[in-house]
């Protein structure tokens, strides 16, 4: 079984992003999308981080899956994110969570086989996946739970 560690994705501006260093830490994805009834909640993703970024990160996974809310180029993407939200967490090159395409990551996010966890079905933009500080898949939380939640909060604390 592959680890999430070995798992390779580009950050917004084309870079290699290691997931490696993040192990020790909290990681929560999330698919994110500027046109979405759920954009606001970049506003609470960047709370959590600034709260705990000690022993947290969150990649931000831009997606154009659900209804085309995600259209933009990586440069477009990149200044919504700062200009709207200040984020500072990172944000990573637009992928495909679900279909043929999906990414290597989400495959192991939704895949009980891989992640040792349980499967899931990404269902729209904010779904998030807390993976615990060992890389092994806590849960995951659709799209109506706050980040600042309890549901996710209980685990980083």
């Amino acid at each position: 079984m592959k680890s999430l560690y070995e798992i390779s994705l580009n950050t917004i501006q084309g870079k290699p992003l290691q997931l490696n260093d993040y192990k020790n830490k909290y990681i929560l994805f999330v698919n994110v999308a500027s046109k979405c009834g759920f954009t606001p909640q970049y506003k609470d993703l960047e709370t959590l981080y600034k709260q705990y970024e000690q022993k947290l990160m969150i990649i931000g996974l831009p997606c154009n899956q659900f209804g085309s809310q995600e259209p933009g180029s990586s440069n477009e993407i990149a200044s919504f994110c700062e200009a709207n939200y200040g984020v500072s967490f990172v944000i990573t090159e637009k992928v495909a969570v679900k279909g043929p395409h999906q990414h290597p990551l989400y495959k192991w996010l939704t895949a009980r086989e891989l992640n040792n966890k349980k499967s899931s079905k990404v269902r729209w933009n904010f779904q998030k996946y807390l993976v615990d500080p060992k890389g092994k898949l806590i849960d995951y939380y659709y799209s109506i739970t706050s980040p600042l939640s309890n549901k996710i909060t209980k685990h980083i604390k």
